[in-house]
């Protein structure tokens, strides 16, 4: 699903199913999105969800949503919720397509029990450790199990006692028998079931052995009837156990699987374990922090999901790993926020200004464009009186070259309202300037000179008769290495957090008509940046959250000098 003017890129899969409707194949495609509910989605999934709802909706099949909750001791109904809230908000709908794992566990045992009479699956008693080292290596074959051989009827007998309960917990595992020298490691005798006393989130109790992910996942989708299993290229070398599965059980329509590159995105970390990790640490206030690169914390920081569902498209389906920068996602929603997005004015630094021939008490309602970019956005009026508030780094007493903005003597033109010329300024006992003087030029109402002349700068401002104050949160990228897993031995990837990932900004003020903002919404607080209302705002003082950045000249001056 590519918004509209998002040139769809060049997709190998989408040619696959081309070929297979119109060579006869597939008359339906049916797609999957399979997730373990183990951890909130972030932005790796948001790809995986766009390809797999996308193609769907494309060639007028349809995608399922399935939780592979096969692993009871990790998985929540909290994740279930925030997994089916973040897709809907992407945009996507599975309809009457919901599906667990656990809704075949039954079907799974029938067919694990077809596997033991079949002679290919047998129950071993090696421990976890010992099954490891029985693998071997990718230059080693492995060894076989002294367990392999057990008759059809034994191990028939033990694993109904494994599913009585009879056993304790890593005692014993179903595997399947296929060949410990193969060069594939996946291939040799892998688990298909192990004891585990945990309760699960749908099916309480009534089970104590689960199926791992590699049974499970493909027998799930041949149950659902899944045309095209896509997956990441992770699972790649496991394609070949997820054929053999699927050809080693009377399974009448059989899914084939397709792997794509996941997405890497600089200056973040995709693991769901390290992931829980920020969260566990409090290094972050919890998965929806906004410096998170789950969907939860996007949405929160104020991405909005045809942004995510553009950058998605754009940076396309490949065959081989790749790291996209993030800072083409932050363009990819300053795209879509500069049409979008309603303008106001905020000050985060205020600094305050006496106009020193406005009458006082006296005031003005001026008309202000809510969004240049569309004029359907209609108008707002905005009051201008004597005092007023400027951004501190807008003033400088005695600027360096370069710098066009407020200073002794020099006139700045106010956003939509005067011609402004400091006359003046006062400062504390630490010299620092707390209030400045100024006069406006009347005949430049608007913003506009009937001379014809123009300053070089145009500054925003707040009318500090009736501005609101609040809380402004400046997130940062959360690590400082494009590649946060480079470290120096014997340190992890939380060597290289950023410490000023978040600046917490009071006493700012803003337009009035911001107390009127709600959750969702995204603004443009002129020449700042874009932010949205967070959910920690408070009637006496609401929070916004910075979504991105503007571009800002000045700011690449600085660092050059």
């Amino acid at each position: 699903m590519a918004e509209e003017g998002v040139k769809k890129s060049s997709n190998f899969i989408r040619e696959i199913i081309k070929k297979d409707l119109e060579e006869g194949r597939v008359k339906e495609v049916v797609t999957r999105f399979p997730t373990e509910p183990n951890g909130y989605l972030h932005i790796g999934h948001a790809k995986a969800i766009t390809i797999d709802f996308g193609l769907a909706k494309e060639f007028g099949g349809r995608c399922h949503l399935r939780f592979d909750d096969t692993n009871p001791s990790k998985e929540e109904q909290e994740y279930v919720d925030s997994i089916m809230e973040d897709i809907r908000w992407l945009g996507w709908e599975w309809g009457s397509h919901l599906y667990f794992a656990s809704d075949y566990f039954e079907k799974l045992y029938e067919w694990a029990i077809y596997l033991i009479k079949q002679g290919k699956a047998f129950v071993c008693d090696l421990s976890a450790d010992e099954v490891r080292e029985y693998r071997g290596a990718l230059t080693q074959p492995g060894k076989e199990s002294p367990f392999r051989n057990r008759s059809v009827e034994e191990n028939l007998n033990l694993f109904e006692r494994m599913k009585n309960g009879e056993f304790p917990d890593g005692s014993k595992t179903l595997r399947a028998k296929i060949n410990m020298s193969h060069p594939n490691i996946n291939m040799r005798d892998p688990v298909m079931y192990r004891i585990l006393r945990a309760t699960h989130h749908r099916t309480g109790d009534k089970w104590c052995i689960y199926p791992t992910y590699d049974y499970a996942h493909g027998q799930s989708d041949a149950i659902e009837g899944i045309t095209h299993s896509i997956c990441t290229l992770e699972f790649e070398d496991h394609r070949p156990l997820y054929d053999w599965f699927v050809d080693n059980l009377p399974i009448e329509k059989k899914p084939h699987q397709y792997e794509f590159a996941r997405l890497n995105l600089t200056y973040t970390v995709l693991s769901k374990r390290k992931l829980l990790a920020l969260v566990q640490k409090g290094i972050v206030s919890g998965w929806d922090d906004p410096r998170m690169p789950t969907i939860a914390g996007f949405r929160r920081r104020g991405f909005t999901p045809e942004a995510i569902r553009n950058f998605c498209e754009a940076v396309g389906v490949a065959k081989a790993n790749s790291t996209v920068d993030l800072a083409f996602l932050e363009e990819c929603l300053r795209d879509e926020l500069n049409k979008k997005a309603p303008r106001r004015m905020a000050v985060l630094k205020p600094l305050k200004v006496t106009i020193e021939n406005y009458p006082e008490g006296e005031s003005e309602e001026l008309e202000i464009s809510n969004n240049p970019e569309d004029p359907s956005y209609g108008t707002r009026k905005v009051k201008f009186s004597r005092s007023i508030y400027i951004d501190r780094d807008d003033f400088m007493v005695d600027p360096p070259p370069k710098f066009f903005r407020l200073a002794p003597q020099r006139e700045v033109r106010l956003r939509n309202a005067y011609y402004l010329t400091c006359t003046g300024y006062k400062t504390d006992e630490k010299s620092e300037v707390i209030e400045i003087m100024g006069k406006i030029d009347p005949a430049t109402k608007g913003g506009w000179s009937p001379d014809g002349r123009s300053p070089k700068v145009t500054i925003h401002w707040v009318n500090a008769e009736d501005c609101i104050e609040s809380e402004i949160r400046l997130y940062d990228r959360l690590f400082l290495k494009e590649n946060p897993d480079d470290v120096e031995e014997g340190k992890d990837f939380l060597s290289n957090l950023n410490p000023d990932s978040l600046k917490v900004l009071k006493g700012c003020k803003l337009e009035p008509s911001l107390k009127d903002a709600k959750l969702g919404e995204v603004y443009q607080f002129e020449r700042v940046g874009y932010f949205t209302l967070d959910k920690d705002s408070k009637k006496e003082c609401l929070v916004f959250n910075r979504a991105v950045t503007l571009k800002d000249t000045w700011a690449k001056i600085q660092k050059k000098r």
